[in-house]
């Protein structure tokens, strides 16, 4: 007999949250759906019904010296603001992990401000800063700056891998000798790496996305696609800026894609190496 046979309402109220999950994705999908076809039409607006599809927009992207730039801009800065914020924000899981750690609440509230602060507080407060400290309208200015956002993602991921991880495997390694880098390195990393993985897509995709602190803190060479795109809106309206953001969807895409197929092949290395135990 099912769980929804025995229980009163069951099968409503599992239709209910079905209906609910269904409209949660639609309400974050529709929009996407209602902006990404415009990329391939071949009209001059950003109009509906599409009048016939085409490629132009995406040649118009790599034929603009400025969208060039853009877009290899967020290839850098988003880069190393995610191995910047990937190493930081997995060494603060790490460390905040156990309550052994003084005021270990407190250090984690602070590393997850970004999330809740005003990115304009933080872009004037960096722009303030980067003008004492010389990094303003620098490359590696705009990099920190993403990554100081990048990092509670990161740290959140990374804490959730750990928190369903037993600590009694750690504990089992070294009672067998083995050093507290191997143990490390053979135990710890692997058992965390699904959610390092997924905190470095998070962080990735965020520095893409990111504009206003990159409006506060880059210069005319730091131009990201983002920007580039905030700035198309507000001198033109085209096409364009619906062929950037479907770059923009299908980096993203393919990040998660990648990370899905490494925790596959970490998890069919892991069964192998089981059944050959």
């Amino acid at each position: 007999m099912s769980v929804a046979a025995v229980r009163p309402g069951g099968a409503a109220f599992n239709a209910l949250r079905l209906a609910f999950g269904a409209l949660a994705v639609a309400f974050l999908l529709l929009p996407l759906v209602a902006i990404l076809p415009l990329a391939f039409t071949d009209s001059v607006f950003l109009v509906y019904p599409i009048s016939g599809p085409s490629m132009r927009w995406f040649g118009a992207l790599a034929e603009s010296q400025a969208w060039t730039r853009a877009i290899v801009n967020s290839l850098i800065i988003g880069t190393g603001a995610t191995v910047v914020a990937t190493v930081i924000g997995t060494l603060a899981a790490l460390g905040l992990r156990r309550e052994l750690v003084p005021f270990s609440g407190l250090l984690r509230s602070i590393f997850l401000l970004p999330m809740v602060v005003p990115a304009v507080v933080l872009g004037v407060g960096m722009q303030i800063l980067y003008a004492r400290m010389g990094l303003a309208s620098s490359y590696l200015g705009v990099i920190i700056a993403h990554a100081v956002l990048c990092v509670p993602f990161v740290l959140v991921n990374v804490s959730g891998s750990l928190a369903s991880m037993d600590p009694a495997l750690e504990r089992a390694a070294a009672s067998l000798g083995a050093s507290p880098v191997n143990v490390f390195r053979n135990v710890t990393l692997p058992l965390a790496m699904p959610g390092i993985l997924t905190g470095a897509v998070f962080a990735f995709a965020t520095s893409l996305d990111e504009v206003v602190i990159t409006l506060f803190v880059a210069g005319p060479n730091q131009t990201t696609l983002a920007r580039q795109m905030f700035s198309s809106l507000r001198e033109n309206i085209s096409p364009a800026i619906a062929a950037a953001a479907f770059i923009i969807m299908i980096l993203t895409f393919l990040l998660l894609l990648a990370v899905k197929g490494a925790a596959l092949v970490q998890a069919l290395r892991r069964k192998r190496g089981i059944e050959g135990s």
